[in-house]
């Protein structure tokens, strides 16, 4: 167990390159190995689409429980999603313990936000927070993602709100998350960004991809003014929603999209699989 505490450091810490470190691959389960590659993967995905804030959101996966004890992968505190690897994710319990030997340290702030749904929701395989310009724009808007575009359409009804509260450092905000997040799988953290749930990396990914491009047509569309843009019906956007409800069941989207996608970051960021 390292002793760091993830609530913060003093002044002349540490940060390791990750692509220094020993590999943990054979030190560890097949399937935290697994998980490890897919996460990592996942971090350099979304730097490749620019859903980045240098260090400062995350991207979490539930583990295989250990001895009965819920564990799940977060990224270190300093590293960029476009150098992650699997040997530098942190393992950390639902108290935001380190569980492992590691040289890094986790942000608070993903620990609370990212622990609340892990430990409401038994099928929040992975959870993606980020906070892009265009999520942002939208997230400001008091009547947040409108009906405009299919890409909207397509998880509108899967939306829910959270209203800010500042940085999510207090863990009493947690109760309200989940509240707030109930059924759905997507969110919006007002004044603050977007995050979407999964079942796996690939199926959370898929999410976020539609509502970024939701959230990123909204602001084009409304650039041009208000007045003349057209909105769907509700009953639309239900019709959407169920002809595109496939896309996100596992076996579906995920095994469409993902072996695509892997391909797209071998050729242009390899090494997550470190």
């Amino acid at each position: 167990m390292n002793d760091q505490s993830q609530k913060g450091l003093g002044s002349g810490f540490h940060i390791p390159d990750p692509t220094n470190l020993p590999t943990l691959k054979g030190s560890v389960s097949d399937a935290e190995w697994d998980l490890r590659v897919q996460l990592a993967a996942t971090y350099r995905l979304c730097a490749l689409h620019g859903w980045t804030d240098l260090v400062f959101t995350h991207i979490s996966a539930r583990l295989p429980d250990e001895e009965g004890e819920e564990r799940f992968l977060i990224n270190p505190y300093g590293i960029m999603f476009d150098e992650m690897t699997a040997s530098c994710l942190v393992k950390i319990d639902l108290e935001g313990n380190i569980c492992q030997d590691t040289p890094y340290f986790i942000n608070p702030a993903g620990f609370t936000i990212h622990s609340a749904i892990h430990a409401a929701r038994e099928n929040a395989g992975c959870v993606i927070h980020v906070h892009t310009p265009y999520g942002v724009a939208v997230s400001v808007q008091n009547e947040g993602l409108r009906r405009y575009t299919q890409f909207s359409m397509i998880v509108n009804n899967d939306l829910a709100y959270h209203d800010y509260e500042g940085i999510a450092l207090e863990l009493d905000e947690r109760e309200r998350i989940v509240n707030d997040l109930g059924d759905k799988n997507l969110l919006m953290l007002r004044n603050h960004g977007t995050l979407t749930v999964g079942p796996n990396c690939a199926i959370a990914f898929l999410r976020m991809y539609f509502l970024e491009n939701a959230c990123k047509t909204q602001i084009f569309a409304q650039s041009a003014g208000t007045d003349n843009l057209h909105e769907e019906s509700q009953a639309m956007a239900d019709t959407v929603q169920a002809q595109s409800a496939g896309a996100f069941q596992p076996g579906s989207g995920d095994n469409l999209v993902w072996p695509g996608l892997m391909r797209k970051l071998n050729r242009n960021n390899p090494g997550y699989d470190q």
